[in-house]
């Protein structure tokens, strides 16, 4: 059979179908978990489905509504989300054999959040293992595929939210990004993702990964989806001693306004940065890249060339300062405390033996790597040379975009230098992975928001991303700027993925 018809629509159209009573939740959850079941076996989207808990929560809702009581405008609208985010009684792995089965007993904020707004959880995504990576293939357990090419990578690391939304399994899905980790899977997937300013959003139950780095951000297939879903999740929690306490903006309000032409581009100036393009990018990238620009002009931005000569150091920083970050944060993994705990084959058995038997059996090659790099980037002889100077670039970063903020309201950019590559193709080539993350590791390791729209197909028939880049706490001038670059550009490309004309095989 094929799938329901509304599964295609965007997740506010959703809302106010439930809102008019012409669908329930509990047809709109059950109707996801049948695309999930028919159609996952060939995407990998999902490491953890939770029929009964996201129908339970669809139950509740559709007899809160019966009711009358007031209820949030995404009650009701099925969410997956990414599992490194802890979900109390669900299994959360991170995709790592170390957490193998564990189920937390507490909810981080965001999922708190999405429960008491009344979004049925459908379960938890396939990731990278510890979010490290840029394609999902380093997943403990299975790759996911791309729903526009099966034999092509999702992006990561949070390529299973990116396909589950990209094929239509769920309208809304959480990621966290640390380097990238939402906007490249939305740019390869063809959808909407954001990564909000650092401290926008509460990391509270975000299983570490580079704790000045890391934030959670929204996934969907349109901007004003995103927004919303952001919106939801964001402002201040006092269990995170790095959230900020400022309030948060009506950015889905922003999107649609924008989108509406009722908030015009006139008068915004835009910035296009020269290192962020050239050498290393797919022509296709960058001639679709080039035209949403020409649409922005012709939308009534000023297009301003913008140069920040810090960001070409900006890579080098990143894969220094993350790694060394992880190997703090990955230290707690030791077989003591929680997940697996492995013993040695032979001879004594100490907390140090059990500790490296199961590090050595729990952790993947990827994760190891990071953790042995980071290590040694934090050792008494060579912490000032790498780990500080990596410091003082990152420092030179954010004073660059400071400087180009001053000229222009936003910096757009490709959101990856490429689209999407085929499963396999970089896995014994780690420097060549992490090259791609050259244009979206600025924005971490600033602290700026950036959303990641889609922008066309490239010659190979795969999807590009346009990345906006604002000023922080400027979420809601990002906002504004996807909202009509969406508009400007016309029906939204992730409607006319492949994966809508699946047969479905139950």
């Amino acid at each position: 059979g094929m799938m329901k018809d509304f599964l295609t629509l965007p997740a506010l159209e959703l809302a106010g179908m439930l809102a008019a009573g012409e669908l329930t939740s509990l047809e709109l959850t059950q109707a996801c978990l049948d695309r999930i079941h028919a159609v996952d076996r060939r995407v990998g989207a999902f490491l953890f489905v939770d029929d009964d808990g996201a129908l339970a929560a669809a139950r509740r809702v559709d007899a809160e509504r019966a009711a009358g009581r007031p209820l949030h405008r995404l009650a009701g609208v099925p969410v997956a989300i990414k599992d490194n985010m802890v979900s109390r009684g669900q299994p959360t792995t991170c995709a790592s054999k170390i957490l193998e089965g564990w189920r937390p007993p507490y909810d981080a904020t965001v999922v708190t959040r999405l429960r008491e707004a009344g979004l049925p959880i459908v379960g938890k995504t396939n990731m990278d293992e510890f979010a490290m990576g840029s394609s999902t293939e380093h997943s403990a357990f299975k790759p996911t595929h791309n729903p526009w090419s099966l034999d092509r990578i999702p992006g990561g690391s949070s390529g299973g939210s990116a396909a589950a939304v990209g094929a239509f399994m769920v309208p809304l899905a959480l990621g966290s990004d640390t380097g990238g980790s939402i906007r490249q899977p939305a740019a390869v997937t063809g959808t909407v993702g954001a990564k909000p300013t650092y401290g926008a959003v509460s990391r509270y139950g975000l299983v570490a990964m580079a704790s000045s780095l890391d934030q959670i951000g929204p996934f969907a297939r349109t901007v004003r989806d995103a927004a919303a879903l952001q919106e939801l999740i964001g402002g201040h929690d006092p269990l995170d001693s790095t959230s900020l306490d400022s309030p948060v903006p009506p950015l889905e309000d922003i999107a649609a306004q924008s989108a509406r032409r009722e908030l015009p581009l006139e008068g915004l100036r835009i910035g296009v940065v020269g290192e962020l393009s050239g050498e290393g990018y797919q022509e296709g990238v960058l001639a679709a890249f080039d035209a949403a620009v020409e649409r922005m002009r012709e939308l009534g931005a000023q297009i301003v060339e913008v140069s920040c000569p810090s960001l070409d150091y900006a890579l080098a920083a990143y894969y220094l300062i993350m790694p060394a970050e992880v190997s703090s944060n990955l230290a707690r993994f030791d077989g003591m405390r929680y997940g697996i705990r492995v013993e040695p084959k032979e001879g004594p058995v100490t907390a140090e033996t059990v500790m490296a038997a199961t590090r050595g059996a729990g952790f993947g090659d990827e994760v190891k790597r990071r953790i042995i790099l980071g290590t040694h980037v934090l050792s008494s002889g060579y912490y000032d040379a790498y780990y500080g100077s990596a410091q003082k670039v990152r420092t030179l970063v954010q004073r660059d975009f400071d400087a180009a903020f001053g000229e222009v309201d936003a910096i757009v950019s490709p959101t990856s230098p490429v689209t999407a590559f085929p499963l396999g193709s970089k896995l014994d080539d780690p420097l060549a992975m992490y090259l791609l993350d050259v244009t979206t590791i600025p924005a971490n390791l600033a602290g700026i928001p950036g959303i990641s729209l889609p922008c066309g197909l490239a010659g190979d028939g795969l999807p590009v991303g346009l990345q906006v880049l604002a000023p922080a706490h400027a979420d809601d001038v990002m906002y504004r700027i996807a909202g009509a670059v969406e508009a400007g550009l016309g029906e939204p490309l992730a409607s006319s993925c492949p994966a809508a004309t699946w047969e479905e095989r139950a």
